[in-house]
């Protein structure tokens, strides 16, 4: 499949290259798919949208929002096994009924005792760069499980991170400090990214 590329002016270079389009035909009258829906926050531009038949189907990404190209999931598996999590064929539900599900681009692959500090961990190794930052890691209290994606095609936009641990010295400041900016003037890539659903368990705000 080609398509011509619009060389007109830069702006528009950039539109065309995040251009997304809704398959369903334009001759319809149905309002639903031309409107914004709320999980495009920060994704989607809610204003470049053509005029006409196609106005609300034909959008673009926003200018920082890109799309995962995938990590291998086995090393960080190798690694939760390291930090004691109990792999399914070793698992006893009568023994640790509430212990938290860990899986792995939809794959449960294991079970574990203190999911806080392994979370903790895993976002930690995450800001170091030292596994990918295309890594979702999403933690659900309620359904007691730990889900981590590292395929492709997740949608991702990067976002300040703000050090909500109560013990730690910079409670409620930024993560991000002037080493880092040196080393993003470097042109050493720092910034956390995070998916649609990791999204949903964190707060944000503008305040400060």
């Amino acid at each position: 499949v080609s398509q011509v590329l619009s060389r007109y002016t830069f702006a528009s270079s950039l539109s065309h290259l995040r251009r997304t389009n809704t398959p369903i035909g334009r001759d319809g009258k149905i309002a639903k798919p031309r409107q914004l829906h709320n999980t495009h926050w920060g994704l989607v531009c809610p204003a470049e949208t053509p005029e006409g038949q196609a106005c609300g189907l034909v959008k673009n990404l926003a200018l920082m929002c890109y799309i995962t190209v995938g990590t291998p999931a086995e090393p960080i598996v190798d690694f939760m096994i390291q930090r004691n999590m109990e792999v399914l064929e070793e698992f006893e539900p009568q023994v640790t009924p509430n212990a938290t599900k860990v899986f792995v681009n939809g794959v449960w692959v294991g079970i574990h005792r203190d999911p806080s500090h392994l979370v903790t961990t895993m976002q930690n190794l995450r800001r170091r760069n030292m596994i990918s930052h295309e890594v979702s890691l999403i933690r659900d209290i309620r359904e007691r499980e730990f889900k981590i994606f590292t395929d492709t095609g997740r949608v991702c936009r990067p976002l300040f991170v703000i050090d909500n641990d109560p013990k730690s010295e910079n409670s409620g400041g930024l993560v991000l400090n002037k080493d880092h900016i040196r080393k993003l003037e470097s042109d050493k890539d720092l910034p956390t990214d995070l998916g649609p659903e990791e999204r949903r368990e964190q707060y944000f705000g503008w305040d400060g």
